[in-house]
């Protein structure tokens, strides 16, 4: 394996991105562009995810409509169960035994309202009972690689059982922006009053929906045992995050952590194109050919965040095992450019070759061997 120091080829200078402090007990920031995670405070812990979790029933409610199990004017009916959410106090669309909404009307519910209600009839709509919906909701979220949720009921009511991390809610809102662009837009909507049953539920708890330029999604939690959390998303220019947090004290303080996390992300790192497809980086050793070197260059455009500030450079090094041995096929993949920044992840783009190269002629290839040889034996 061949290290191909490339600290002069890139006129990028950074240092690390002014230091973030949470107040969150659990975070995870994530830059959907890139790929890149910003900010991970305890991020893998399993925690209470309180109405965070209505993610996970939304989830399923979405999928259902995408394989065509329900459409949107399919009616479910309300349980007595569903209905006692009212009572009890929490979050609801004040569902009544006599309604039969239909699946856009619960999803609005279930988004705007929070609605445990409207959870509860999704739950019992799709799979007969809660208990069946809450292990169907586990083994999805499973399969979608969230490794740390276990759900014991749809709509994030206080349970043992019912558990998640930041970062699976922060991988289930990506899911959920990229799987579903035509339902996503529900998550900005703003209002929602079933029936004019209860204006003063109308408003979406979004915090900073029409307060930061791009804010689009998604969804508050609050039980005593989790604090106040949300995840969030924002969408500015070519740029989308995704955050999740939890464990703070009040609403007030939930609002401004939301809006603190939205503006350090964006303003505190810059998206820039450090590598173009097809521009040759470096070039590789060629052994016994008819060039003794070839040009390689990015397969694809390599877009990084950059940390705000300047000082240390970009430290980048192409990894190849060489010398290539002759022929060489242009376009061949043969190396890979490392690019390390501070306090972010490392960034990898494939190589390829720019050219052919065909094996060197018989007069060359006895050159080389003589000249070996006389390396080797001193002859």
């Amino acid at each position: 394996m061949r290290l191909i120091p490339l600290l002069a080829a890139f006129a990028l200078f950074t240092s690390a991105a002014q230091a973030f402090e949470t107040k969150a007990t659990h975070a995870w920031v994530y830059d959907m562009t890139t790929n890149t995670v910003l900010l991970d405070k305890e991020g893998t812990v399993s925690v209470p995810p309180a109405s965070m979790s209505k993610l996970m029933t939304i989830e399923m409610l979405f999928e259902a409509l995408q394989e065509g199990r329900v459409q949107m004017d399919t009616t479910f009916g309300v349980s007595a169960k569903a209905m006692s959410f009212t009572a009890m106090g929490g979050s609801t669309m004040y569902l009544q035994e006599t309604d039969r909404p239909t699946v856009e009307e619960l999803i609005k519910g279930m988004v705007v309202n929070s609605g445990n209600d409207a959870c509860t009839v999704v739950a019992e709509g799709l799979e007969g009972s809660e208990e069946e919906f809450a292990r169907k909701m586990t083994e999805r979220a499973q399969a979608l690689g969230l490794t740390a949720s276990t759900f014991a009921n749809s709509s994030g009511w206080p349970d043992p059982g019912q558990r998640m991390s930041m970062k699976d809610l922060g991988l289930l809102a990506v899911h959920l922006i990229t799987a579903y662009p035509e339902l996503y837009p529900v998550f900005s909507e703003t209002e929602y009053n079933y029936k004019d049953r209860a204006p003063a539920n109308a408003n979406n708890r979004n915090p900073i929906l029409g307060v930061v330029s791009g804010a689009d999604g998604l969804k508050t939690g609050h039980t005593q045992e989790a604090g106040y959390g949300m995840v969030g998303s924002v969408l500015q220019g070519e740029r989308r995050i995704v955050f999740a947090f939890n464990g703070l004290t009040s609403e007030k303080e939930r609002a401004e952590e939301a809006e603190r996390i939205a503006n350090w992300a964006f303003r505190q790192f810059a998206l820039k194109t450090v590598v173009k497809a097809g521009t040759e980086v470096t070039q590789a050793d060629v052994f016994l050919g008819a060039a003794p070197k070839v040009g390689l260059a990015a397969a694809e455009d390599l877009q990084l965040l950059i940390p705000a500030g300047a000082g240390k450079e970009i430290a980048a090094e192409v990894i190849y095992t060489g010398p290539l041995e002759a022929p060489v096929a242009k376009g061949t993949k043969v190396a890979q450019l490392v690019i390390r920044r501070p306090e972010l992840p490392d960034q990898t783009v494939d190589l390829l070759t720019t050219a052919d190269v065909a094996p060197a002629g018989f007069v060359d290839r006895m050159f080389v061997a003589l000249t070996q040889l006389r390396s080797q034996y001193g002859i």
